[in-house]
């Protein structure tokens, strides 16, 4: 049994999520791990980590999860919501449900779960909400129209929930990464835009390895509670755009 304080982590199968599982676990924290998909989150085989596979959009089903994981280990001390999904195609060829599946993910689950540990967070005057943005939260690029709509929105709301939770002596901070290697493109379906985007990517050598945000997000996590990296941006260095 640690007696790190708990970490609750969206999006926890794959990617940036399961990274950033492998990393508090390896820092000593107990975990939540929320995902749809089971049998990858318990191949981390990390120890002290209650598995929810639960959608994100399903707020009652996250907040069971946290009760649980709360009563096992504690108060949420960081939630990272990092779940997200991601569709490019011009907006004339865009499938309807798609749309509304981003915004859903992206952005409504976003603010619904945070909802879920913040009253706590403010009541012991400590906690920390990383929220997963994007570069294309900050820059227009072509076929991410409806991508970049929500991105630009978790960036805005970000900076709301930050100034909300300030006095509350709780932290709400943004990481926006780059290119990573990650399987976010496995809903992109549209060969012309996959293929320019990976050609883009080629062009730089590759994106970053979701250990990179991993890394990001333990760091900004680890400075003391008076002190909040608002906003990091998180990108290859060969990235031009």
């Amino acid at each position: 049994m640690t007696d790190r304080p708990l970490v609750v982590i969206t999006g926890a199968s794959s990617g940036i999520g399961a990274a950033t599982a492998r990393a508090f676990s390896a820092a000593g924290h107990p975990l939540l791990l929320i995902a749809r998909r089971l049998e990858p989150m318990r191949a981390l085989g990390l120890p002290d980590a209650e598995l929810a596979a639960v959608d994100v959009t399903d707020t009652t089903a996250v907040a069971e999860a946290i009760a649980r994981a709360e009563e096992r280990f504690g108060p949420v001390d960081l939630l990272v919501n990092n779940a997200g999904l991601m569709a490019l195609s011009p907006v004339a060829e865009a499938d309807p449900a798609l749309v509304r599946e981003q915004f859903e993910v992206n952005c409504v689950a976003l603010v619904n779960n945070s909802r879920l540990v913040l009253p706590g967070m403010q009541d012991r005057r400590h906690g920390t909400i990383v929220n997963i943005g994007s570069i294309a939260g900050k820059q227009l690029y072509s076929d991410h129209t409806v991508y970049n709509g929500t991105k630009y929105a978790v960036h805005a709301m970000t900076e709301g929930m930050r100034r909300e939770n300030a006095a509350h002596g709780v932290r709400v901070l943004l990481i926006a990464p780059g290119m990573v290697n990650t399987a976010l493109l496995s809903n992109t379906d549209d060969g012309a835009v996959l293929e320019g985007y990976l050609e883009y990517k080629d062009s730089i050598g590759g994106g970053l390895r979701p250990e990179d945000i991993a890394d990001a997000i333990l760091g900004a996590y680890r400075l003391p509670q008076h002190i909040s990296h608002r906003e990091i941006v998180v990108a290859p260095t060969s990235q031009d755009a």
